[in-house]
């Protein structure tokens, strides 16, 4: 029977014949005792198998994916097979399991099917439901953040250098990924100052009448006002494409060869140009850290375990070179192997995202051949799945081993530390334990304009920035700069949500890796008013038992003078050089952070909205379609309906829509 990385069915489960017979789960006098978790009632793993076994006595001997659902309809499980009626049946077969197995079990309500036409297919579908539902026994990616590429786009006259995230829909050579941001960012600078190609917007670009000072500074051709004929743009731009594909040799060759024909000409300032950009491709690999020297492409991953944690240090080489690594910490029962770990991890990894030609792994991962069919299948390339023991590849993965055991330490320290001053904050506001999720709420805005108002979340393994919201002040009753009326909107909209979807019938589990819906510390950024204000917004809504502090700045917004206001008490401080207080300002100054960071977004939006962008059924193809033909908004706002209609792309309707939306008070 096929077996899955992150499938936790017991070597000895089950030794059924391929058409699965009914007698296989029968109750058996011999068969031996299920080893349940103590705090899980035999009782309540025999219901939950007797439910398994309604569910398998129907099932096909077929490959595809089953999730186990609980009372409320939660999926608490998600796993593929390659006969689901041999994979089910180990279920419900009663035979010893491990204790995660016994509390998935106790707790499965509900079962949910989906046949496949192979297991490849089923791998792929399991490991995009995985990312999607996040079942609580499955091994989860935690930040499945897209990672960043270069695009080199194909669809305009002069082609645009720019960083990409998500789907790759635009036409163009897509270069990466790269492990951050920060990565590509420095990448591109340092092409535009070896190719000079643009980077600016389309309609940025076709609306120049002059260079920008990008040109002035040789970061740019001009290409917008001709300073560059087209044939030499393209030239340049074939050059980078060239150097991103790995051919960097001979790109630098070429720049070599025409420094020195420049110089002995004596035109030495184009000389000069030569000898710029030649440095700024060496400063591209100079800095890559570890390079190969015979793998073109690959992604190494490389597993760590300690204190039953994992980290997944991954490294991206593309084209014989380092594009950056990154730290990966998925969350997975601490009984799961490494293997079933890793393997789990890769599937969800890819799930996305194209996988290389080579992946280099340094545990062995059950079902290897089948997973790498299924990336094959996917990406529609031969994948190749690998565990080196000697050579440059071995050293990679011990380069990246290493680089794993150095993150999961730093993070263990950290989460020592974090946790201490949380207990330090429970203490310090009389809280019935250490608080597992605490939130902090503030407001933006310049006299009124572009208010939002922001939460931030932070736990045990310190910001949890997936878990950050900003909220646009929306209510008219809210005038313009009243800090009280906005806060009681923000508070009333986010706890209104939170009864809603996960209302509190039942304690929230213990577990210490899973986050909490509901807060056990909101802290407020201002004083009485404000934390009155608060107190009113979840009083209105039912909601009376979540501590709630507000924090006052000092005299002159001094920080660590702050007063701390809690409902019913009165005020009081910290003392001055106390760790609980560094910890709350830096609870509150990141949420002045991201408060401030998601108004300058907004008001950043306002200043450069398009018209265009108000009219339905104006969309990004209609709208390029109108600027290329008009040149400028203020031009489709003066020309008359029968120009509009004129327009390659644009029918009769949308002109009269066009023509409607500017002449609506004429």
């Amino acid at each position: 029977m096929s077996r899955t990385p992150g499938n936790d069915v017991p070597p000895d489960a089950l030794d059924l014949d391929d058409e699965g017979g009914d007698a296989a789960v029968d109750a058996r006098d011999d068969a031996p005792e299920i080893d349940f978790d103590p705090d899980v009632g035999a009782g309540l793993v025999q219901a939950g198998t007797e439910v398994i076994r309604r569910f398998w006595t129907t099932l096909p001997p077929s490959p595809g994916v089953y999730r186990m659902l609980d009372a409320k309809g939660d999926v608490l499980y998600v796993g593929k097979a390659k006969n689901l009626k041999n994979r089910v049946g180990s279920y419900a077969r009663g035979q010893a399991h491990s204790n995660r197995i016994a509390r998935m079990i106790a707790e499965t309500a509900s079962m949910e099917f989906v046949t496949t036409a192979t297991e490849t297919e089923a791998l792929l579908l399991e490991a995009n439901l995985i990312k999607q539902l996040k079942p609580r026994f499955n091994v989860l990616m935690r930040d499945d953040k897209s990672l960043p590429y270069i695009l080199l786009t194909a669809d305009t006259e002069a082609p645009q250098l720019v960083k990409h995230r998500g789907a790759r829909r635009r036409p163009g050579h897509y270069f990466g990924p790269f492990a951050s941001v920060w990565a590509v960012n420095r990448t591109v600078n340092a092409l535009q100052r070896a190719f000079l190609l643009r980077s600016c917007s389309d309609s940025y670009y076709e609306n120049r009448t002059r260079p920008c000072l990008l040109f002035q500074i040789k970061r740019c051709s001009g290409p917008c006002t001709g300073e560059i004929a087209p044939a030499d743009y393209a030239a340049l731009a074939d050059e980078a494409r060239a150097f991103l594909s790995g051919k960097s040799t001979s790109v630098k060759e070429r720049l070599a060869a025409d420094m020195q024909a420049a110089a002995e000409t004596w035109e030495f300032e184009k000389a000069a140009r030569y000898r710029d950009r030649i440095a700024a491709l060496a400063a591209i690999q100079g800095v890559q850290g570890v390079n190969t020297q015979d793998i073109e492409e690959a992604d190494v991953f490389a597993l760590d375990e300690q204190a039953g944690q994992f980290c997944i240090e991954v490294f991206f080489f593309r084209n014989w070179q380092n594009w950056g690594n990154r730290a990966y910490f998925p969350k997975a029962d601490r009984s799961m192997s490494a293997s079933e770990v890793l393997g789990s991890f890769i599937g969800q990894f890819y799930d996305d995202k194209p996988a290389p030609r080579l992946i280099l792994v340094s545990h062995a991962i059950e079902d290897a051949e089948l997973l790498a069919a299924a990336l094959s299948t996917k990406s529609e390339a031969r994948v190749e799945i690998h565990q080196p023991k000697r050579g440059e590849r071995r050293n990679l993965i011990e380069y990246a081993a290493r680089n794993a055991k150095e993150a999961l330490g730093r993070r263990l320290a950290d989460t020592a530390s974090q946790g201490k001053l949380l207990g330090a904050l429970g203490q310090a506001f009389r809280l019935p334990r250490a608080p597992r999720r605490v939130e902090v709420y503030d407001n933006s805005h310049i006299m009124g304009t572009n208010a939002v108002g922001a939460m931030i979340v932070a736990g045990p393994t310190g910001f949890m920035k997936t878990h950050y919201r900003t909220f646009t002040i929306k209510s008219q009753e809210v005038k313009p700069g009243d800090d009280y009326g906005m806060m009681r909107e923000v508070l009333h909209r986010r706890f209104s949500r939170l009864v809603r979807e996960s209302p509190r019938t039942e304690p929230e589990a213990q577990d210490a890796d899973s986050v909490p819906a509901w807060p056990d510390l909101v802290l407020i950024d201002g004083g009485k008013g404000q934390l009155e204000a608060a107190r009113a917004a979840l009083a209105e809504i039912g909601v009376t038992d979540v501590p709630l502090v507000g924090i006052a700045k000092g005299r002159d917004r001094d920080a660590g003078r702050e007063t701390f206001f809690v409902p019913g008490e009165p005020p009081f401080k910290l003392p001055p050089r106390d760790p609980t207080l560094y910890f709350v300002q830096r609870l509150r100054d990141e949420a002045h952070r991201f408060a401030i960071g998601a108004h300058r977004a907004k008001r950043k939006r306002e200043l450069t909205k398009n018209p265009l962008d108000e009219i339905p059924g104006i969309g990004p193809t209609r709208k390029r379609a109108l600027l290329h033909h008009f040149g400028t908004v203020k031009a489709i706002e003066r020309a008359a309906l029968e120009d509009l209609a004129r327009t390659p792309g644009v029918n009769a309707a949308t002109a009269r829509a066009v023509y409607d939306f500017f002449h609506a008070n004429a």
